[in-house]
């Protein structure tokens, strides 16, 4: 049985008590707060609730069914169905683009690619999840076992050893950003890249630090125009978000050897880092400096943000700092996500998981730099999104405008770097199902080049 809203009769009104309780009812169907398919209380609950005689809320109901608000069903009761459409209409909801205006098809960055889950291994990782016994105290650190798991797959799969003690877990990347900036010193000044992630600069820049943008290219941040004086770096190393650079190995010792000599704290989104393809992997600013590189990783882009967790493995003082905050405020990672995780993972059925994941990402790539064969792009050698630069930010709105007229949702660079932006399409292509995905194809060919085989 549905709960009713609260239904207020006037007695001193010369509405009769039946009317007024017809209308109410009436009222929250149209409004939404009874929605079709809810049951009714029985007409004699109601009257004890109301306190009113059943004479009354029988006539109610029978008004109702009259109208067609409410219907009974012999033996279950009564249950309210669909508006009538000559009933009173519902007030103005929010504007809606009509159907065929909407992209059909969203190639967004940042989108993971779902449809290489194994729906069967992600149901058995639910159940073991479900097998769990409660906890009977938070775990602020998260749990054992999930730190266990993300260790090992850490070492196997992104070469970094971390021992279960040194990570924490956490509710995703972002999540972290923000828990280390509110560890950093109040005021102090943070370089992000530019263009970048945006969130991640939001969340820095929330906790009251001052945000210093640093300059990009085609290797990722460029060390040699990082300020003086800086508390904390923020960096996507492995493939720089938006603009695709994989930040070779000199540069990457550079940074660490920065950070030892200034004392600034390296923050390393490893994002996209388990996706690359004709390239050989490189060393993680972690494995390269422990001691002044927090590594941030999270479950959402390899597999869904569903989850909501991610790890932390980062210097002994900053993970007891966070701790240390965690257990003041009572903030802390949810453990379903974790367990999920877990299972997940020891199982066997994530390493499984990431093999297909290279290989549908792999064939992806290869479809649109074939497709968009003489379009320049950048960014193509890793990750599930490339960069297309285009003259300006004008004619990147132009193009996200006709693609949008052929039913292609596409991302601008303009929204990632802000005012004065060089102009560029930030393609994603995990998030749609293949078949879609090779639909966009012909679209994004002639929408680029004018030509809809791209040549």
């Amino acid at each position: 049985m549905t709960e009713l809203p609260p239904l207020h009769l006037d007695r001193a009104s010369p509405e009769p008590l039946a009317a007024q309780l017809a209308d109410a009812v009436r009222a929250a169907a149209a409004g939404g707060t009874l929605r079709a398919g809810d049951r009714l209380p029985s007409t004699r609950e109601l009257a004890g609730v109301l306190r009113v005689s059943r004479t009354v809320t029988a006539a109610a109901y029978d008004q109702l069914l009259a109208e067609g608000w409410v219907e009974g069903r012999v033996g279950a009761g009564t249950f309210v169905t669909a508006v009538p459409a000559a009933g009173p209409a519902p007030g103005p909801g929010p504007r809606t683009e009509p159907a065929d205006e909407r992209p059909r098809v969203e190639l967004q960055p940042g989108t993971p690619c779902t449809e290489v889950l194994d729906r069967a291994a992600w149901r058995r990782a639910w159940r073991a999840a479900a097998d769990a016994e409660p906890d009977l105290l938070p775990r602020y650190a998260g749990l054992p076992e999930f730190r266990a798991a993300v260790g090992e797959h850490l070492l196997r799969h992104r070469g970094l050893p971390a021992r279960p003690g040194e990570v924490l877990a956490t509710g995703g990347s972002t999540g972290a950003i923000a828990e280390l900036a509110r560890v950093l010193p109040a005021g102090a000044r943070v370089a992000v890249e530019e263009p970048g992630y945006r969130r991640a600069a939001d969340a820095l820049a929330a906790a009251g630090l001052e945000i210093v943008g640093v300059p990009v290219d085609d290797e990722g941040l460029r060390v040699e125009d990082l300020p003086a004086g800086l508390a904390a770096v923020y960096c996507t190393p492995a493939h720089q978000f938006p603009v695709g650079g994989r930040m070779p190995a000199a540069r990457r010792i550079a940074l660490v050897e920065r950070a030892r000599a200034e004392g600034m704290l390296v923050v390393e989104d490893d994002y996209d880092g388990e996706l690359r393809y004709d390239v050989a992997p490189l060393p993680l600013l972690a494995a390269l400096g422990p001691d002044v590189v927090a590594h941030l990783g999270t479950s959402s882009k390899i597999l869904t943000p569903t989850l909501g967790s991610g790890w932390l493995v980062a210097p002994p003082a900053v993970r007891e700092a966070v701790l240390d905050r965690r257990e003041r405020t009572g903030s802390r990672p949810a453990p379903a996500g974790q367990r999920v995780f877990t299972a997940f993972a020891t199982s066997g059925d994530l390493a499984r998981h990431l093999r297909r994941l290279r290989r549908e990402l792999g064939e992806r790539r290869s479809l649109l730099v074939e497709a968009l064969a003489g379009v320049p792009l950048r960014g193509d050698r890793a990750g599930a999104h490339v960069l297309v630069p285009l003259p300006d930010a004008t004619t990147a709105r132009a193009v996200r405008a006709a693609a949008a007229e052929r039913g292609v949702g596409l991302e601008v660079l303009e929204r990632y770097a802000g005012t004065g932006a060089p102009g560029g399409i930030v393609l994603g292509y995990a998030g749609p199902t293949r078949a879609a995905f090779e639909a966009a194809l012909p679209v994004l060919a002639e929408v680029l080049t004018g030509s809809p085989n791209g040549r």
